[in-house]
This record gives structure tokens, C-alpha cells and sequence, in this order.
């Protein structure tokens, strides 16, 4: 019998848990933030490579946590 997990990549979906964190962090007490201001705090908290290069690729502008969510693929919104 397979038991269920809260491993989201067992289930053949992406981990998106250290982005929603992430997501949920950045925007405590914020409505929009800019994609400079997203990337630098992805760096800052270290997120892994991939991560850091979906935030880079983003087009400049503000986003609000649901917009970046859907660009960076994340389930904060």
C-alpha cells in the first residue's frame, strides 16, 4: 500500500513550498513589489539557481503576490 505524503514531487507535481515561503515572506505588509526588489531578496535569502534565474527573467514592473506567484509558478495567491 502506497501511503500519502506532503511530498508534492512524489505526486509528479513541483515543490513549491520554499517560493510559496519565500512569496509569503517578501510581501508581509507589502501590496506590490518591484522585480528588482524580488530578485534582490531572492538572492539575499538564497534561493536555488533556478529559482533565482525565474525571478531574474521576469519582465521589470510591480507585481502583486498572486501575479508573481503565476510567473515564478508558486501557489501563494
Amino acid at each position: 500500500m502506497i501511503g500519502v505524503t506532503d511530498d508534492a514531487s512524489v505526486a509528479g507535481e513541483p515543490d513549491t513550498r520554499d517560493l510559496d515561503d519565500f512569496l509569503d515572506d517578501i510581501y508581509r505588509a507589502q501590496e506590490r513589489i518591484s522585480q528588482a526588489e524580488i530578485y534582490r531578496r531572492a538572492v539575499a535569502a538564497e534561493l536555488p539557481p533556478d529559482l533565482l534565474a525565474r525571478v531574474d527573467a521576469m519582465p521589470e514592473g510591480e507585481y502583486a503576490v498572486d501575479e508573481a506567484s503565476d510567473l515564478l509558478g508558486g501557489s501563494v495567491g
